[in-house]
Order: C-alpha cells, then sequence, then structure tokens
C-alpha cells in the first residue's frame, strides 16, 4: 500500500457484485474483497459460492446441453451481438474496473476492452459458419454408392479457469467460443480480479441463453476442485502458471487444453541499424506495458553484436523515460504488479542476477507491489531471471555474434509459447519460422503481437493446444460422421 493516496471516487465503491448461477446473480454470506492494487485500499466486494452452489452450477450445465445444442446458430450470434454491443456501450465503466482490480494502466485497460468486444465480434461471427464436409468414399468399386459428410457438434458442458493479467479478454477467449460452439459453462475467474468476468455475466443474463448455460463462480483454488476433477465436463480449459500441468493430471478423460506463459524472447538482427529507434519503441512497449505481467512480453532481447551497443543505449534511455505511478494518470506506463508477493519474488529474481555476475543498466529498485522497469545484461545462463517466467517489468540483453547462435538461445528455454524476430532478410525469417521452438514466431514485430481470430498457444512449458475463437471452437465441438449408402 503506498501512504498518502488518495484516488479518486468510483463506480465500483459502495457497491458489491453477485456471482452467477444457471444465468442467475447469486447474493451470499461470504464476501471476498477487491482491492484497488495501487492504493490498496478496497474497492468492492464480491460473493462467493459455497460447495453446494458449485454442485447446482455443474447440474445446471449438464441440463443445459440439450437446448444449447438445439439454440441454433443465429440465435448464438445475436447473443454475441448485443454482448459486443453492450460492452462498447460500458467501455469506460470496464476499463475503470480493470485499472482498479488489475492494476493496470488506463490506457491498455483500454485497449483490453477493444479486445474484448473484438472476441466478440470474431466469434459471432464463426458462429454461423462452423461447417462440415462431404467425403468422397468411392475410393474402390467395392464401395460405389458410398457418400460421406461431416458436422461440428458441441462437446457438452465445459469449465474454464482464467488468470489476473487480461481479466476480460481471457475470460472472452474461453467465454464466447463456448457460446459460439453452443457448450453450456462454468467459469471461475481469477480471485485476485473477479470484477470484469462478472460484468460479462450481467450483460449475458440479459441475452436469451437456455437457463443454465452459464455460471461464473468467484472460487479461490482450494474449491474449484470439481471444475478439473468432475467428469461431467468435457473439457477443462485453463490459463495461468505451471500448475496447469497437475490440473491435467487429475482431469481424467475430459479434453484439457492449457495456456501456461512463457518467458518470450526477441532476435534483434545486424540489419536493423537503421530501424533502432523503431525497434525500441516496440521492445520497451513489449517488455513493460501492463507491468510485463503477459504471456508473451518480451523478457529475453538478444541483438547481433555489431548493433548490440547502440541498441542497448536506446533501449535504456527510452526505459528510463518511463512514467511509473497511479494507473489512472493516462501519462502513467508502469502500473503496480498485481501484489506486492509477486513484486517481491520478481525483484529477487533480479538480486540473484545481480549477485550472480549479471549487470543491471536500469530500474532494480521495488517499493511494494511498484517494480521498477528494469533492463540488465550479463545474466547467467542459469539464473531465474533467464529461466523461468519474469511476468514482470523486466528484460534482458545479451549479444550474438551468428544466426545460428540467437536461434540456439531463444531455444535454450523450457517455454516455447511465441518468439520475435527483427530482421530485412527473408532467409532469416524463415529460418526462424522453420527452426524456433515456439507456438508462434512474429516477424518484424515483438513476440507481444496477438490478433484475437489467430492461432495461440504454445510448446513445451508453456502449454498443450490453441487459442483464438475458431481453434477454441474447434477444441470444444467434435466431428461427427454420417455415411449414407445409395439404395440398392
Amino acid at each position: 500500500m503506498l501512504a498518502g493516496l488518495q484516488p479518486r471516487a468510483s463506480a465500483m465503491l459502495n457497491k458489491s457484485y453477485p456471482y452467477y448461477l444457471a444465468n442467475q446473480p447469486q447474493t451470499a454470506k461470504t464476501m471476498l474483497e477487491v482491492r484497488d492494487k495501487y492504493s490498496g485500499r478496497l474497492a468492492t466486494r464480491v460473493a462467493v459460492p459455497d460447495a453446494k452452489a458449485v454442485e447446482k452450477a455443474i447440474a445446471a450445465a449438464v441440463k443445459a446441453a440439450k437446448p444449447m445444442r438445439e439454440f441454433k446458430p443465429w440465435a448464438r450470434q445475436a447473443v454475441l451481438q448485443h454482448c459486443a454491443t453492450r460492452f462498447a456501450e460500458r467501455r469506460d465503466e470496464l476499463a475503470e474496473a480493470l485499472c482498479i482490480e488489475a492494476g493496470k494502466p488506463i490506457k491498455d485497460a483500454a485497449g483490453e476492452v477493444t479486445r474484448l468486444i473484438e472476441t466478440f465480434r470474431i466469434a459471432a461471427e464463426e458462429a454461423v459458419r462452423i461447417n462440415g464436409e462431404t467425403l468422397n468414399l468411392e475410393l474402390a468399386s467395392r464401395l460405389d454408392g458410398y457418400h460421406g459428410y461431416t458436422k461440428r457438434v458441441p462437446l457438452g458442458p465445459v469449465s474454464f479457469i482464467t488468470p489476473f493479467n487480461f481479466p476480460l479478454n481471457l475470460v472472452a477467449h474461453k467465454v464466447a467460443p463456448a457460446i459460439a460452439a453452443g457448450c453450456p459453462f462454468v467459469l471461475k475467474p481469477s480471485e485476485k480480479t473477479p470484477i470484469g468476468a462478472l460484468i460479462i455475466g450481467e450483460v449475458l443474463a440479459e441475452t436469451d441463453l437456455p437457463n443454465g448455460a452459464f455460471s461464473i463462480l468467484t472460487l479461490d483454488g482450494a474449491h474449484a476442485a470439481p471444475l478439473v476433477e468432475d467428469e461431467r465436463f468435457k473439457l477443462l480449459s485453463f490459463t495461468g502458471g505451471q500448475v496447469g500441468w497437475q490440473l491435467k493430471a487429475r482431469a481424467g478423460h475430459k479434453k484439457v487444453t492449457l495456456e501456461l506463459g512463457g518467458n518470450a524472447a526477441c532476435i534483434v538482427d545486424a540489419d536493423q541499424h537503421g530501424k533502432l529507434d523503431h525497434v525500441v519503441q516496440r521492445l520497451v512497449f513489449g517488455a513493460f506495458y501492463q507491468s510485463g505481467q503477459s504471456c508473451i512480453g518480451v523478457q529475453r532481447i538478444y541483438a547481433h553484436a555489431d548493433i548490440y551497443d547502440a541498441l542497448k543505449r536506446k533501449l535504456v534511455a527510452a526505459t528510463r523515460k518511463l512514467k511509473a505511478g497511479d494507473p489512472r494518470d493516462k501519462s502513467v506506463f508502469v502500473g503496480p504488479m498485481i501484489d506486492e508477493a509477486a513484486a517481491e519474488r520478481l525483484h529477487g529474481w533480479i538480486l540473484e542476477a545481480k549477485q550472480a555476475g549479471g549487470k543491471i543498466l536500469c530500474g532494480g529498485k521495488r517499493h511494494g507491489n511498484m517494480l521498477d522497469a528494469t533492463l540488465m545484461e550479463n545474466v547467467p545462463a542459469d539464473a531465474k531471471a533467464n529461466r523461468m517466467e519474469a511476468f514482470g517489468p523486466f528484460a534482458l540483453l545479451a549479444p550474438f555474434e551468428k544466426f545460428d547462435d540467437a536461434i540456439a538461445m531463444v531455444n535454450d528455454s523450457d517455454y516455447g509459447l511465441q518468439a520475435g524476430i527483427f530482421t530485412d532478410s527473408l532467409a532469416h525469417a524463415m529460418r526462424a519460422w522453420n527452426e524456433l521452438e515456439q507456438g508462434g514466431v512474429i516477424v518484424n514485430d515483438i513476440p507481444s503481437f496477438r490478433v484475437d481470430n489467430m492461432p495461440y498457444g504454445g510448446v513445451k512449458l508453456s502449454g498443450l493446444g490453441r487459442e483464438g475463437v475458431r481453434c477454441a471452437i474447434e477444441d470444444m465441438s467434435e466431428i461427427r460422421l454420417m455415411v449414407m449408402r445409395e439404395s440398392v
């Protein structure tokens, strides 16, 4: 908590939020406090469901499976379009909620609201084009008169667990495809940032979704076991930390998709000398937007030795200019981390790397849950700041002599979500795409780039499966085959 701070009044103050059970808002005796991440002051409270409510939510989702399957594509599209319209109407409220509950700088918060709207609009388009295929089965004379057809059908009830860093859009990437696919769902948002999901619930409750189509339960992790283990769910989609692998082991026979983060790297090739101002601007954004709390935030920067010193000078100068402080201030770029424990963890990694021979180029200081935007070089390969996911306002720099070395440095990681490369060489771009062990390679931009219709996910410890609206719809549906023989 920062002493003496007096935040302006918020619409969230003096208001409490219900959870949602089978499309309906519910109050509870137990309330969860949600605090302003910058000031530490109480912002609002949310109702917490008990074990009986969890069971009712699952039973309602099972009961809603048939009505949701029969809910026509045009009706699913109408629900999604309504949501997109209402989110646009409540844009300022949603951005303020992000600013308070997540400590997200207001510019980043406004950008996330825009992506929320876009994700629902994309899902609305996809809802009416979930198509099948006609198969040619007449591959030999004995198969004359046989014809094959496929269609996609909803899996049934699905469960979602989402993290704190994108409280709107990471919820949207599960909820919107579920509606488009025709799957009832039970969602557990992060207990640190539940308000965005509950506002989404308010809007969903305005629609004609079948009863039981959705429940939004503000549980903590210790009470969310049924969402993982209950066999009535046909899919678990989890976004978060490495605990996801443990959840997968407990999930039984259901399908599981995991998005578990990364320590994203970006290569700056030798031919970028004349473009360093642009490259630096993108790297600074990628490393420090929303205080670095992004799975694809730039953490490792590998620059060719010919441009390393020039890039370092410009990068340090640009980082030092970043304003930190109250995320409500439109001029602030670096706000608080989600809590003091997260800031203390990363600060410890920085000090550990320094003790092992790393050099702090700028930043490196912590005040509560505010951590300076920090750049380091000479970080040992086995340091936590290099090997693990920083998930905060931190990046390291290292030079390379040969392009092969850069590829090897990026791949020397247990993670593989996305990587970036700045290059004018088509050959190097293609080699990066072919050889980098990543779910995605972004050419001439940072690995933090994401559009909400593209396949998104990683390899190694970064996860399993892909998100992006169409990919998620495919995961939440299955192919059903019909073979028809002409009458004889």
